[in-house]
């Protein structure tokens, strides 16, 4: 039995050694590996009075600047990323504006040629002054509803007023085609306003990374026959107008309807400023000021004077005000339709949970509580539960101010 146990002891022993040897060759082959890409190096310079001094840069060393260079490098390739991304939909927004411009234009000088064609045939012909007459009369009322859906429309009343009268002395024929012309024009400004207001409308949402059809009515919002005749030719039968002077007015109507409702969800989501303070910091990843690695950072910085005001940048109610771990003293503001807002290092709030906020109110003043390294606002845009970029959604409020 001493026998069989000093065996097992030897055993357990070799076993012991051949694991060393296991995990020794595994470490030298690891630190093969490093030194072959990561080999130590010695850096020499001379210095005045002719001293040669020297630096050892070590593989661990050389390892943390290959990762710092691509970090960089990533960084870098993120934003340039996101700078042609935007610059990219900006180019697609215009195109589709010269595009809906062009058609429109082709189909006014189409519309226009046609009247003018009908104009030469009624003078030679002396055509029934009558049967012009009551299209003009219908078309009249079907455009005292299409210029009642523009009421409030900031701009429109200018945009389409109708043209002076023809003098009473004009032959009827002459008045009643200049009234039909007068016509033809309005409904063409019409098409043209709503189309121009939709298209700034979608283009400043495409801005903001946001997709406009998710924004707009999904049903008609209009009232009248407006809201069923889907079909131009059933619209051109309620309405009692031709069908091509029905398609102009569904359009309009289509683009308006876009347009009210774009409006409408712009002035609930964040696209104004919360300061006019210059930005010192944008969204991505960056170098934390503290510990110099990279990290993501989640909103926008600006810098200004302590004490600055900071005012809200969409109406909401207010969800929280207090102190945050890192963001030292936050207001934070709910929007509406999954949007929110955060504020931090401020120095002071002026409001308080549960409040109704309205655009540019004041919400406090600029600080550097918190994780700071002086005197800053952070502003955050959160949608979803996720961060946003900011600077998307400040210049879809600057499209929308043009």
């Amino acid at each position: 039995m001493n026998t069989l146990a000093v065996i097992a002891v030897l055993s357990d022993k070799v076993l012991d050694v051949g694991a060393l040897r296991m995990t020794d060759q595994s470490e030298t082959r690891r630190r093969s590996v490093i030194e072959r890409w990561f080999p130590e190096r010695h850096l020499y310079h001379r210095i005045a009075g002719g001293e040669v001094r020297g630096h050892v840069l070590t593989p661990a060393k050389q390892m943390m600047a290959a990762l710092a260079v691509l970090a960089f490098g990533g960084w870098t390739l993120v934003a340039s990323g996101g700078f042609l991304f935007d610059l990219s939909v900006r180019a697609n927004a215009s195109d589709a504006i010269s595009q809906s411009r062009a058609a429109s234009e082709r189909l006014n000088a189409d519309l226009q040629a046609r009247l003018d064609s009908a104009v030469v045939r009624m003078s030679a012909t002396n055509g029934s002054l009558d049967d012009m007459a009551q299209m003009v009369e219908r078309r009249h009322a079907a455009l005292t509803q299409v210029m009642g859906m523009f009421h409030g429309v900031e701009g429109a009343e200018a945009a389409l007023k109708p043209a002076p009268m023809a003098r009473p002395n004009d032959a009827p024929l002459r008045r009643i085609l200049a009234v039909r012309m007068d016509q033809e024009r309005l409904i063409a400004r019409a098409e043209d306003f709503a189309q121009s207001r939709a298209e700034r409308l979608r283009l400043a949402f495409r801005l903001a990374g946001l997709n406009p059809a998710a924004y707009a009515p999904q049903g008609a919002g209009l009232g009248g026959p407006l809201v069923e005749a889907k079909d131009p030719r059933a619209l051109a039968a309620i309405m009692d107008v031709d069908e091509p002077f029905a398609v102009r007015i569904r359009h309009a109507a289509d683009n308006l309807n876009d347009m009210r409702g774009l409006a409408d969800a712009a002035e609930s989501l964040p696209f104004d400023r919360p300061t006019q303070a210059r930005t010192t910091s944008g969204f991505g990843v960056r170098f934390d000021p503290f510990n110099g690695r990279p990290a993501l950072h989640q909103g926008q910085d600006f810098a200004a004077p302590l004490n600055t005001p900071i005012y809200a940048t969409a109406p909401g109610v207010v969800s929280f005000v207090g102190v945050r771990s890192g963001y030292g003293n936050v207001v934070e503001i709910d929007h509406g339709r999954g949007f929110k807002t955060r504020f931090a290092h401020l120095n002071a709030t002026a409001v308080q949970p549960g409040q109704a906020i309205a655009l540019g109110q004041r919400i406090g003043a600029m600080g550097t509580t918190g994780r700071s390294t002086g005197v800053h606002l952070h502003y955050e845009v959160w949608m979803d539960g996720r961060p946003q970029n900011p600077a998307r959604f400040m210049k879809a409020g600057d499209q929308l101010v043009q």
